[in-house]
């Protein structure tokens, strides 16, 4: 499917959606069109400073919309568990915030910063809103992955990367972590007789502050799509009536098929496990029995 385009997201009015990295990257464009469709956008990031702008920045593209801004840090489950209690209801709730190929460090909880922030972050963040979306009607929960996913491998025995850590490793790895995590939350979903979907997308090769070009970094913006362009397939995956829980979009708005990792339940299983000890973080409400 390739005639899709943001003008086709239905009215949104009465919803309330999360974007976390809002400020930047396809974080923006997507909140930007949410709340132009009608939607309570929470523009989630970490730099009060640069939320606010960006809030200002949507307000001045759609005014009289509802958009507000949310101090979130990924890397700090305090700051995760303080943003969530301040949530008040949420029908999508989009985990785009993500960041990539930097050298080994750790989060505030001490966790390798790739995994802990695209990873343990989104996880901590889903299950604390995961009654709220679960109130709500036909909620989703959409995951922002990659096709670096295909390269990335977990070691359950080396899960801090203190040995062997490359940053595009890492960052695969992490981008993996979303698939499995996406589709263990979808298969959990149904079984436990929710309605709540969840999808993964690849928003393909974008002009993002992840994409690092060295001395060509001025030219990202020839060799890359959009942030905008990049944006659309979260923007299907949030709002499509035709999209069904555990799918995985990509560019052209194509479903893709994870890898055979991204596919393996038995380390869903486990990463699941890894992930609530990790975090402290439970899904009672469609736990296993």
């Amino acid at each position: 499917m390739t005639g899709w385009t943001p003008d086709e997201i239905p009215d949104l009015t009465g919803k309330t959606a999360i974007v976390t990295g809002a400020n930047s990257g396809i974080g923006r464009p997507t909140a930007l069109e949410l709340a132009r469709h009608g939607a309570r956008v929470i523009v989630a990031a970490r730099s009060p400073e640069k939320g606010e702008a960006t809030v200002a920045d949507i307000l001045r593209a759609v005014p009289g919309g509802q958009v507000e801004y949310g101090r979130l840090d990924l890397a700090d489950l305090a700051s995760v568990r303080r943003f969530a209690e301040g949530v008040d209801r949420l029908d999508l709730l989009v985990n785009n915030a993500a960041i990539g190929m930097i050298s080994r460090q750790e989060t505030k909880d001490g966790f390798e910063m790739q995994f802990g922030t695209n990873h343990l972050g989104h996880f901590a963040l889903t299950g604390l809103l995961l009654p709220l979306l679960l109130a709500a009607p036909a909620a989703r929960v959409v995951n922002v992955s990659s096709d670096a996913h295909a390269m990335g491998r977990i070691d359950f025995g080396n899960l801090g990367l203190e040995h062997g850590y490359s940053r595009f490793g890492a960052y695969g790895r992490s981008k993996l972590a979303n698939l499995l995590f996406t589709l263990e939350l979808q298969r959990r979903a149904e079984r436990a007789g929710t309605g709540l979907i969840s999808v993964a997308t690849h928003p393909g090769t974008t002009a993002t502050n992840i994409v690092k070009l060295g001395p060509l970094q001025p030219l990202m913006g020839v060799f890359f799509k959009s942030a905008a362009a990049g944006a659309v397939p979260s923007l299907y995956a949030a709002t499509s009536p035709d999209v069904h829980g555990g799918e995985f979009i990509g560019p052209k708005l194509k479903r893709l098929t994870p890898s055979e990792r991204a596919r393996s339940e038995a380390d869903a299983r486990r990463l699941w496990d890894v992930s609530t000890e990790m975090t402290g973080v439970r899904f009672d409400e469609i736990a296993y029995s």
